[in-house]
């Protein structure tokens, strides 16, 4: 018994180390190339949705969507080093007080979970989400964080990234956008699937409008400065 206890645990810890090399060596690839697809294209693929992408680099897309997106998914993107500890701070206090549960996803989080990850909110897929965050903001530039987020988010049923959205929603290049579609398009990430940014509801033109007025702020305050790197 204690025989087979010291093989088991040799093989778990050689295979936590090979997860830890590979993981690495991944991270370390999408730093300099950019991935073939991710899970999420997966699992809509067979659901009946084929990807529709078009990879373009970050200075090919509007700095109206970089600066919506920003002020609508993580205004603090520029300040915080994959976790913004102010917003977990404030979603917990909320919870506790028994508000409506809010996430403190930040955008490094959702490009770590996007990549890597399945759908899902069970404790491991959180656990992961976590490792491959601190990875991303150790490996990556803030630059390539954004550029990855923007190329692989989705936008509508097989719609993905910035160029492919863009030209569905609105026929035009990602980087001719106006404020007002990219406000839509950062408007919808939520629920891409059931919201429309050139088929707007109320409730998406609204937080369009939102959004609008986060944008300036990011633009006053030049939290995409840390995008020049």
């Amino acid at each position: 018994m204690k025989r087979l206890f010291k093989r088991s645990a040799r093989f778990l810890l050689r295979g936590a180390l090979l997860c830890f090399v590979v993981s690495l060596l991944w991270v370390g690839l999408y730093r300099i190339v950019d991935p073939p697809g991710t899970p999420l294209m997966v699992i809509r693929w067979v659901e009946g949705h084929p990807p529709h992408r078009d990879r373009v680099a970050l200075s090919q897309i509007s700095p109206h969507l970089v600066r919506a997106v920003i002020g609508a998914e993580d205004s603090r993107f520029c300040l915080h080093s994959g976790f913004d500890w102010q917003a977990i701070e404030r979603a917990w206090d909320n919870n506790q007080s028994g508000g409506r549960l809010k996430g403190a996803s930040t955008l490094t989080m959702q490009t770590a979970k996007n990549l890597y990850l399945w759908p899902g909110r069970s404790w491991l897929r959180k656990g992961l989400e976590a490792y491959f965050t601190l990875l991303v903001e150790a490996a990556w530039s803030k630059s390539r964080i954004l550029e990855l987020y923007l190329n692989n988010a989705e936008w509508g049923p097989g719609i993905y990234g910035a160029e492919a959205a863009a030209r569905h929603h609105f026929s035009r290049s990602a980087a001719d956008l106006s404020r007002q579609q990219a406000a839509q398009l950062a408007a919808v990430l939520p629920s891409p699937l059931n919201w429309s940014a050139s088929n707007p509801s109320k409730n998406v033109l609204n937080r369009a409008a939102t959004y609008r007025q986060r944008m300036a702020i990011v633009e006053r305050d030049r939290l995409d400065a840390c995008l020049h790197d």
